[in-house]
């Protein structure tokens, strides 16, 4: 059991902490502008994750059901966690915005209060905001936009991590299928997801006068709640089968806001195409054969 918590570690740290650092990085060395194929990859990430919900994560409780294991109501309980899930990354991810939205003003009164470019979806508005500032309190308010950032987005890693410990929690001979099984993909294109979240970290840090390495030590340390979710998502898969069944549907409610609310919107500001529809499909399809085989 040690070692099958070890493995869980490691491989929620590379999704997590590496793989925002990893972001960090790029916000460090390049412009933060937005590009295609970015836009291409977290559009094929989100069909992945969607085929992963849909033909593994939902069905697993459902499998259990007609085995005898679990109670002919099962699948009211699953939606009822799956609601559970959705609505605390949205609860999580409005809590962000009601605090950055505070401190950027929009066009005018009849601006809607939407995400509606991807500088508001991924909340560096904020930063944009400080940035046209004075320069006497420039880089003290991007530090504060970076700070925030980074407080916003290691809160919300949380329940991703969770999503990776239950899908590793049905996973058979744990060690032996590390790297494969819904559990690896959900690590992967959670890692995926995570790049331009540390992005929009280190940019503002960087700007308002941190360090480089600094900026993406504190960016990669955004990613370590997805490693305490992962062991929290697997403690509480492995107490019975209810509690495997609840941490399922969770894990798939968390999973399909982070789809829905995160990237296909970021893909879609990035590139304004049919292309990210395609990518979707692709990545669906993808996701399909991964679990199947």
């Amino acid at each position: 059991m040690i070692v099958e918590y070890l493995a869980i570690i490691i491989i929620t740290t590379i999704s997590g902490v590496v793989g925002t650092g990893l972001g960090g990085v790029i916000g460090a060395v390049l412009k933060r502008d937005s590009n295609k194929v970015v836009s291409l990859l977290l559009s094929f990430a989100a069909g992945v994750m969607l085929a992963v919900v849909s033909f593994d994560l939902m069905r697993e409780p459902i499998d259990m059901m007609n085995e005898g294991v679990l109670p002919s109501y099962t699948p009211v309980l699953v939606v009822l966690a799956v609601a559970v899930g959705y609505a605390t990354v949205y609860l999580l991810n409005f809590a962000i915005d009601k605090k950055t939205n505070k401190e950027v003003k929009h066009i005018d009164e009849n601006h809607p209060q939407t995400a509606d470019d991807l500088d508001e979806l991924i909340h560096s508005n904020h930063y944009e905001s400080h940035k046209t500032e004075t320069s006497s309190k420039k880089n003290v308010n991007l530090f504060v936009a970076g700070l925030v950032m980074m407080s916003a987005i290691a809160l919300h890693n949380l329940p991703e991590g969770m999503v990776i410990g239950a899908s590793y929690a049905i996973t058979p001979d744990l060690i032996q299928n590390l790297f494969s099984g819904s559990g690896f993909i959900m690590a992967m294109v959670i890692g995926l997801h995570n790049i331009p979240e540390g992005m929009a970290v280190s940019v503002p840090l960087i700007s308002g006068g941190m360090g480089k390495a600094k900026a993406v030590g504190l960016t990669a340390l955004s990613g370590v709640p997805t490693v305490i979710g992962a062991v929290i998502g697997f403690a509480l898969g492995g107490i019975n089968q209810i509690m495997l069944m609840l941490s399922l549907g969770f894990a798939s409610g968390a999973m399909l806001y982070v789809v829905f609310g995160e990237l296909l919107p970021e893909s879609i500001l990035m590139w304004k195409s049919k292309l990210p529809a395609l990518a979707l499909f692709v990545g669906v399809l993808a996701g399909f054969l991964l679990v199947m085989f």
